[in-house]
């Protein structure tokens, strides 16, 4: 494949200098190996199209502020991206912000075609199909989709710790609604990382990548997916060159959890690694200019009972030489929860060594909010939306309380009263000391209550119980 690449340079030139009749031989087996090349490309493209689906979705998604996320609110949406299937049972990876808030998902699922001769070059446009929501994770912007169908093509995952720089691939999907679409470019750098201490890292590729590309996958030249098209840096709007993909073997993790769990699980022992600078080093007068410092270790968790300090230096976790931060995190969270890690550290020239137990971290209480619309999950009275505690979101919030109730999944845009300072996550367990353990009986119970007469709702925050009260309005 490489030989192939490589005379592609000689043909132009030769091409371009008007080749003399000894370099004819030459031209001509660049000519050959440039034929090869191009039949090896409409192979591949052929072979991974019919895995590569476009995504249409309607529906609500919070409000942004900037990079922040907003208050809770919901707004109304229409969006278009793509999806890769993974697997033959209907299994469908794409990015989050696809699809968050989509009360509709329909995906256009490519029909295969033969190769007989004089077949026209205008394809058909696909099966529509509608899919829903398995489970979705934002931290690394991923979404699993289910459609009924099964038997579909699908694509394997590369490992993309053997991605490296300069390496050819091609980005499938349908840029700005033009579906079936492939770019070709290379990988430009293998772990891009666009914030400091970001935990999701890229691989950056000059392949163009346009609004419409999102949840596509990055493929390498043995049709394998290294990576999710995710996002672009642009001032125009349009694909500069600076595409950014999530790993293939992060994509792994998030996918085979979703597809098992419905959610991802992650670990933590409580403490915030942060990747040790020259600069960092200089200043606070470390014995290396690079590494992984822990910032702080949080007040009651297992990195405190271990013994762990703010200030340590981590040597190594489980053995494995620490680098930077994201890599503490990563190898952290990808630990069962329950287990233990052996972390070797440094303090004062002296090293330490202690194991640590990694319980489920926190996760974003706004994670509920692409499980409902203001149509089925309104509850006006206290302008929010609801779903009630089920089994499956139970076991996304450890440690409550009690297993029924109604959970706050976003704040409605519509919110008649607006003094209820209800949050996402929230969850509702009792009105004036009636239990509640359904969304329509909590709409039932609020509107039994007249005007002006007392509401007090018992509600779990946080893993802690609080009373809130008000007046009906």
């Amino acid at each position: 494949m490489k030989s192939k690449i490589v005379t592609v340079a000689a043909l132009a030139l030769c091409v371009a200098l008007s080749c003399p009749a000894e370099l004819a031989a030459q031209r001509d087996e660049a000519l050959s190996r440039l034929n090869d090349l191009s039949q090896y490309l409409e192979q591949l493209t052929r072979r991974v199209s019919p895995a590569v689906v476009a995504i249409m979705a309607t529906g609500y998604t919070p409000l942004q502020q900037g990079d922040q996320p907003g208050t809770g609110l919901l707004t109304r949406r229409q969006v278009g991206g793509s999806g890769v299937i993974l697997d033959p049972e209907g299994y469908i990876l794409t990015n989050l912000h696809v699809v968050e808030g989509a009360g509709r998902i329909r995906v256009r699922l490519p029909i295969p075609t033969g190769e007989s001769p004089g077949e026209s070059i205008l394809k058909p446009q696909g099966v529509i199909v509608g899919a829903r929501i398995v489970g979705f994770d934002r931290e690394t912007d991923m979404a699993v989709l289910k459609v009924e169908q099964t038997g579909l093509p699908y694509l394997e995952l590369a490992d993309s710790d053997e991605v490296i720089t300069g390496q050819l691939v091609f980005a499938f999907g349908s840029p700005l609604g033009l579906e079936n679409t492939v770019t070709m470019g290379i990988v430009s750098a293998v772990a891009r990382q666009l914030r400091p201490e970001d935990p999701m890292i890229y691989i950056q590729t000059d392949a163009p990548i346009n609004p419409g590309n999102s949840g596509g996958p990055l493929i390498d030249a043995e049709g394998r997916v290294v990576g999710i098209n995710t996002l672009i840096l642009s001032q125009s709007g349009g694909s500069e060159g600076l595409g950014f993909a999530a790993p293939s073997n992060i994509v792994r993790n998030v996918f085979q959890q979703i597809k098992m769990n419905g959610y991802v699980r992650r670990g933590t022992i409580g403490v915030n690694a942060q990747t040790i600078s020259p600069t960092l080093a200089e200043g606070l007068g470390l014995a290396r200019e690079w590494g992984v410092v822990l910032g702080d270790v949080y007040p009651r968790s297992p990195a405190e009972l271990a013994g762990l300090r703010i200030g340590d230096i981590v040597l190594s976790l489980d053995g494995k030489v620490m680098e930077n931060g994201r890599q503490f995190e990563v190898n952290i969270y990808r630990t069962p929860v329950g287990a233990t890690v052996n972390l070797e550290v440094m303090r004062g020239g002296e090293t330490v060594r202690t194991s640590v137990t990694v319980l489920e971290r926190e996760d974003d209480p706004g994670r509920f909010s692409i499980m409902v619309s203001p149509e089925e999950n309104l509850v006006p009275k206290l302008g929010i939306l609801g779903v009630g505690l089920d089994q499956r979101i139970a076991a996304m919030i450890p440690g409550l309380r009690a297993r029924q109730g109604v959970v706050v999944a976003a704040r409605s845009p519509d919110a008649v009263y607006g003094r209820v300072a209800l949050m996402p996550g929230d969850v509702i367990y009792s009105i004036n000391g009636e239990p509640i353990t359904r969304l329509d009986q909590l709409r039932s119970v609020l509107g039994s209550i007249q005007v002006g007469a007392p509401v007090v709702l018992q509600l779990e925050r946080r893993g802690q119980l609080q009373f809130m009260a008000f007046e009906m309005e």
